[in-house]
């Protein structure tokens, strides 16, 4: 195997605990010689990320290590959030992580930034880019990147994985309230009518009764979605950018996070884990047929929003993965926004998961 992974956990932030699963993941590869590796580290660890650098260095006798501190890390094994843990995945054989000087227009490139150092320009650079934002779910934090080994001074990471072939797919994993609408009104970021009617009054009208006795509607559940290209099949075929709702307005506006323009074609969606696991088994299907061989390891980018709190306790996006392919190592971290190539550009996400399947 040219690819192994390691995961530890403790009550305290150290260079011993990062120690741990580098040499965890060195036992399990197959290989006598580390070149490159992934390596995920908790929010704890920002404080002492280049003496955690270093120690992971030393391990493995290799200074090419990519990867970010995160709200929360996981492997196959387990997932951890809440505590300190370490996350390394190495690399052997021909397969490495090559720190992109110029990307082509056609590569596929692992992408990470700390949220502050995310721009538009960056994204719409040449690559198929996949990866995540290593925010927690306010967008704050102390949170660090890392490439060759050392923080980046830019605070993003750009990542292309030498001898493996890979696809990557997104799972938006929402239920669907009504159908796709056209915005008949709006002002700035407020929705004011769709279809004629109140964007409120529409929203209401389609909310699941579960939800639509409450007092107050739990905005935090809801998203709006903005349907591309055929509205008779963009849902079923997941095209379609999910916006986040910023608040139920007195005047009967609905304001959103991103506004659409008039004329585009809206619906009203809810965060359901039940939808969200469907979803997951789906997008897993499709990329194993778009892969067309078994994938060898895989790297995953789910929001801290689809985390195992979603799903009560457990992480069924990763069970799913696991369920899917029982022997293969995977890694990656909850963050604050995903990203992966959609409708012919690179696309930020939000309460999405991310996966790009490899095989060498």
């Amino acid at each position: 195997m040219s690819i192994a992974t390691g995961l530890s956990a403790g009550p305290d932030a150290t260079v011993d605990l990062v120690t741990l699963a580098v040499n965890e993941a060195m036992e399990r590869a197959a290989f006598g010689h580390v070149n490159s590796m992934l390596l995920f580290l908790t929010a704890d660890f920002a404080a002492i990320a280049q003496s955690a650098l270093l120690a992971a260095a030393k391990a493995a006798e290799c200074t090419q290590i990519v990867g970010c501190t995160a709200a929360g890390i996981f492997t196959e094994s387990d997932w951890v959030l809440d505590s300190p843990a370490a996350a390394a995945m190495v690399f052997g054989d021909g397969v490495r992580l090559e720190t992109v000087r110029e990307a082509g227009q056609d590569d596929l490139i692992l992408s990470m930034a700390a949220p502050h150092c995310l721009d538009s320009a960056w994204l719409a650079m040449p690559g198929h880019r996949f990866g995540g934002i290593s925010g927690d779910a306010t967008g704050q934090g102390p949170y660090k990147v890392w490439n060759s080994g050392k923080p980046s001074e830019k605070g993003r990471s750009e990542t292309r994985l030498s001898g493996a072939q890979g696809v990557v797919g997104v799972s938006q994993g929402v239920l669907p309230l009504c159908p796709p609408k056209p915005v008949t009104e709006i002002r700035d970021n407020d929705i004011l009518a769709l279809e004629g009617q109140s964007a409120l009054a529409s929203l209401e009208l389609c909310l699941p009764p579960e939800i639509a006795h409450r007092s107050r509607i739990p905005l935090h559940l809801l998203m709006a979605g903005i349907a591309l290209g055929d509205p008779a099949t963009a849902i079923g075929e997941g095209r379609y950018r999910l916006v986040p709702i910023v608040s139920a307005n007195d005047d009967g506006s609905v304001t959103l996070s991103l506004a659409p323009d008039q004329g585009q074609l809206l619906f009203w969606a809810l965060r359901d884990p039940v939808a969200a696991e469907r979803d997951m088994r789906q997008m897993l299907s499709q990329l194993d047929r778009r892969l067309g061989k078994a994938p060898d390891f895989a790297l995953v980018f789910p929001c801290m929003g689809r985390s195992p709190y979603f799903y009560g306790g457990v992480d069924r996006d990763l069970e799913a993965l696991k369920k899917e392919y029982p022997d293969m190592p995977f890694i990656g971290f909850y963050g604050n926004g995903e990203i992966a190539p959609f409708q012919r550009s690179n696309e930020l996400f939000q309460y999405s998961t991310v996966v790009g399947l490899f095989h060498v």
